[in-house]
C-alpha cells in the first residue's frame, strides 16, 4: 500500500524547504529486491555494450589505482577507495537509469540515449546530488587515512605482503579493520537514506534535490530492513567486482544502476500525471561532413 509523507515531516519541509513535494512511497518485501536485481541483469544482457560503455571509466580507474599503490605511498587507502565505490556510484549509474527508463516505455536505445540525460530538466538538481556525494566520498577518504595514521603512524608499509601482515596479524591491523569498518559503515548508511532513490525520482518526475532527498529518506524509513538488504547486497557484490582488479566492476555496476531504477519503481508510486519528456529526435540520414556533431546527436534536429 503506498504511504505519503507524515503530516510531521511535511511540516518541517513547508518550514525549512518551502512546500514539500508528496511522493506516494511503498512497503517493500525482499523479494522485491530480488525482483530487482533480475530486472537490471536483463537489461544488462539486453544493452551489456551500452551499460559497459558508460562505466568503462570505473575498471580504468580500479586498474590506475592499482598501478599507483605498487609504490605503496596509497597502500592503506586502497580498500577505502574501492569501498567508496557506494557512495558515488549512484551519481555515476545516472546514465544507466536512463536506458532503463527507455527499455521500460519500449523504446529502441542506443548508446547515445545515456547522455541524454544531460538534458533532463532535473540534471542540474543530480549535479547539486552528485556534488554532496563527491563531498561524502573525500570526507570518507580523509577519516580513513586519518585511523591507519591513528593507529599505524606515518610508515608506509614496505610491501602488499608486509602490508597485508601488519593488517591481518597484529591487535593493531584488528583495531583497524573493525574500526575502518565501523566508520565506513556509517558513511555508507548516510549515502543509501540520500540516495537510494534519489536520482531516478529527479529523472522520472524532474524533482528538486532536496525533495529527492526527502522521498529517498523516507523511503528508507518506510522500508528499514529491505533497505539494509539492498545495502548489503550492493556492499557484497562490489566487494566481488572489485577483487579481479576492478575488472569485474564493468558487470557489476552496471546491473546495479539497472535495478536500481527498478528498486526505484517498486519503491515509488508512478506518476499519475507524469511530466512531458523533450521530443525524441528523428534521425535522418549522416553525412561525413556532419563529424563532430554527429557525437551530440541531442544537439540539433535532423530532418527524415
Amino acid at each position: 500500500m503506498a504511504t505519503l509523507y507524515s503530516e510531521g515531516i511535511a511540516k518541517v519541509g513547508r518550514h525549512v524547504f518551502g512546500e514539500a513535494t508528496r511522493v506516494p512511497i511503498r512497503k517493500i518485501e525482499l523479494s522485491d529486491l530480488g525482483e530487482a536485481l533480475r530486472l537490471g541483469w536483463e537489461d544488462f544482457k539486453a544493452m551489456p555494450s551500452h551499460a559497459v560503455v558508460v562505466c568503462v571509466i570505473y575498471p580504468v580507474l580500479g586498474i590506475a589505482l592499482f598501478r599507483m599503490v605498487l609504490g605503496y605511498s596509497v597502500l592503506p587507502l586502497l580498500f577505502p577507495l574501492a569501498a567508496g565505490f557506494a557512495l558515488i556510484g549512484p551519481f555515476a549509474a545516472i546514465g544507466l537509469y536512463e536506458l532503463s527508463r527507455r527499455r521500460e516505455r519500449g523504446e529502441e536505445v542506443s548508446v547515445s540515449d545515456a547522455l541524454h540525460v544531460l538534458r533532463a530538466p532535473a540534471f542540474g538538481a543530480m549535479l547539486e546530488l552528485g556534488v554532496l556525494l563527491l563531498v561524502l566520498f573525500g570526507a570518507w577518504i580523509g577519516v580513513a587515512n586519518a585511523i591507519y595514521v591513528e593507529i599505524f603512524g606515518h610508515a608506509p608499509a614496505a610491501s602488499i605482503p608486509d602490508f597485508a601482515k601488519r593488517v591481518l596479524t597484529t591487535p593493531d591491523g584488528w583495531l583497524l579493520i573493525i574500526v575502518g569498518c565501523g566508520v565506513g559503515f556509517l558513511f555508507a548508511v548516510v549515502a543509501l537514506c540520500v540516495s537510494v532513490v534519489s536520482f531516478p525520482l529527479m529523472l522520472d518526475r524532474h524533482a528538486t534535490a532536496i525533495d529527492a532527498i526527502r522521498t529517498s529518506v523516507w523511503a528508507v524509513i518506510k522500508n528499514p530492513i529491505p533497505m539494509a538488504g539492498w545495502g548489503l547486497i550492493v556492499a557484497a557484490l562490489l566487494v566481488i567486482g572489485s577483487l579481479p582488479l576492478f575488472v569485474g566492476l564493468a558487470v557489476v555496476l552496471p546491473v546495479l544502476g539497472h535495478a536500481t531504477w527498478h528498486l526505484y519503481r517498486r519503491v515509488v508510486e508512478p506518476n499519475p500525471n507524469p511530466p512531458e519528456d523533450h521530443p525524441h529526435l528523428r534521425k535522418g540520414h549522416r553525412y561525413a561532413a556532419d563529424f563532430p556533431a554527429v557525437l551530440f546527436p541531442w544537439s540539433r534536429e535532423r530532418e527524415p
